[in-house]
């Protein structure tokens, strides 16, 4: 498949391709499938850190099509990690529903790059939904003993499926997705704290996305080196 513009900017920005290839499947909860893959190399070139995410090529009726997916669980003894996917209507969507071992798919790192801050924030405040559940579960992981409060919005109860992984000091609450995510905006706003040795991570739909960010920031004056924010899809 001939890539367009935008692996061309990508290749300019530094970004580097590898093929990765489909080791196995499963399905979750009945709307989402789970490839495992092995990472051609991609774990031995750049390492592994919280919310690391890849870019994958589809063939969009013989158009290139690149989406952004976090890597599950990622292992660099073996090179391996996992990528969910929801099942709706979308070319991402057909290739990973006829997916078989053996079967490979290209993929670009560039623009991955998160660590926690050091020293350790006393409290994580985190939004998320389905899409960005497993960037949620690598921040969890990676700070374990951290106290974390988790807001996560579904459209679906099978959503639900889609476990995080929390601990004793994690609260998490799941939030329905309602009046196009205004209610995941009004919930989180009327609960955020302003606090000076907190970290605020919000990846969610753009949107909502923009309205918890502006919200952390000029609202409860939270300084930006203690935000990270992402918008990981759109409605619109």
């Amino acid at each position: 498949m001939k890539r367009n513009w935008e692996a061309l900017v990508l290749k300019a920005m530094g970004g580097r391709d590898f093929r990765l290839t489909v080791l196995g499947a499963e399905s979750v909860g009945g709307n989402y499938r789970r490839l495992r893959m092995d990472g051609g190399g991609l774990l031995e070139a750049y390492g592994v850190h919280p919310t690391m995410w890849v870019r994958l090529w589809f063939d969009n009726d013989g158009r290139p099509h690149q989406r952004a997916y976090t890597l599950v669980d990622p292992d660099p003894a073996t090179g391996r990690f996992d990528l969910e996917f929801a099942i709706h209507d979308g070319c991402a969507a057909r290739w990973a529903a006829a997916a078989e071992p053996g079967d490979t798919i290209d993929a670009t790192m560039q623009g991955s790059a998160f660590s926690l801050p050091d020293p350790a924030p006393r409290h994580l405040y985190l939004v998320g939904d389905a899409a960005s559940l497993p960037a949620v579960n690598s921040l969890l992981d990676a700070a374990p003993d951290v106290p974390a409060t988790v807001w996560l919005e579904y459209a679906d109860e099978g959503e639900k499926a889609l476990t995080p992984r929390a601990r004793e000091r994690h609260e998490v609450t799941w939030v329905p997705r309602r009046d196009e995510g205004r209610h995941l905006v009004d919930t989180v706003c009327a609960a955020l704290p302003a606090a000076d040795d907190a970290h605020y991570w919000v990846a969610c739909e753009a949107a909502s996305t923009r309205g918890i960010t502006r919200h952390v920031r000029r609202t409860l004056g939270v300084g930006k080196h203690q935000l990270t924010s992402l918008a990981y899809w759109s409605a619109r």
